[in-house]
């Protein structure tokens, strides 16, 4: 009897095994609006070389490319949804593995919603700025299920069963631009995401990047004042200067050169967040 009783203790001790977090697998959540959605054309040398270890939780269905929801995959851009473009996020985590020891490796959600105020991601009150947006608008939060916060936050708790959230990647503002309660508003959602999650705000920083930047004669420039002041309300967050990142005609998203370099200056700041520094040589 006590033998078949320890022997079930094993089995029960094996699954739980297998179902445990790999402490090597770094997730991080990124949001926003087009640019961290992903407007960049991609193009030919952002799909080849990609290494394995940097996967992307599928937030929806992509048939045509064989990519289901709730699964992960090699973060092939787009990283998004089936039709979008280059977002920082492709470069963040190619700069990550890039630096970080093999037996690390990326793990990537991203919910966004081109043209959305933060607004959008407020869990008790989103349906009221929903209510008024424009029908692409709608369009796009129902490919999340109608809910942006609530499909980032279940997508978050599917990865957490998978890795350990290390990090959250914000770009957007556009939409908010001159709005000075932007920042609180941004502290609302992080801390929902903190509590939702069940995670410590000073083990999981917030890197929020600049708009397209006044040297690129960005039309939204000057939200980048407010941006700039989100460490005073979030401890634990960081400003990404977006400093000679290009754009395109319209100056308000990025080329998809402007995403590599903006997308690789997340990723140099979580890596030194991380305790690691860029290899030399690369």
């Amino acid at each position: 009897m006590k033998l078949k009783i320890i022997a079930a203790a094993c089995l029960i001790l094996l699954a739980l095994r297998g179902f445990s977090q790999d402490k090597k697998f770094y997730i991080f959540i990124c949001f926003g609006q087009s640019n961290m959605e992903g407007n960049a054309r991609i193009q030919a040398q952002d799909s080849i070389g990609i290494d394995s270890r940097f996967q992307v939780l599928q937030a929806v269905d992509c048939g045509d490319k064989g990519w289901l929801k709730d699964n992960w995959h090699t973060a092939i851009p787009p990283l998004a949804r089936c039709t979008t473009g280059l977002t920082p996020a492709d470069y963040f985590g190619r700069t990550l593995v890039a630096n970080l020891p093999e037996k690390i490796r990326i793990g990537i959600i991203n919910v966004s919603v081109a043209g959305a105020k933060i607004e959008i991601f407020e869990k008790d009150s989103y349906q009221s700025y929903l209510a008024t947006a424009p029908g692409w608008m709608k369009n796009i939060v129902a490919e999340y299920g109608g809910n942006p916060y609530d499909r980032l936050v279940a997508l978050a708790k599917l990865a957490q069963k998978s890795g350990v959230i290390k990090g959250i990647l914000l770009h957007q503002g556009e939409s908010n631009t001159n709005d000075t309660l932007w920042t609180k508003k941004v502290k609302g959602v992080y801390d929902n995401l903190m509590k939702d999650l069940k995670l410590k705000p000073k083990k999981v920083p917030l890197l929020a990047g600049e708009v397209v930047n006044a040297d690129q004669n960005g039309i939204c420039a000057s939200m980048n004042k407010i941006i700039t002041t989100l460490p005073q309300t979030v401890p634990n967050s960081y400003v990404i200067s977006s400093a000679g990142c290009v754009c395109s005609p319209d100056h308000l998203h990025f080329t998809a050169g402007g995403c590599r370099l903006l997308g690789t200056r997340y990723g140099e700041t979580m890596l030194s967040l991380l305790g690691y520094k860029v290899k030399e040589n690369q």
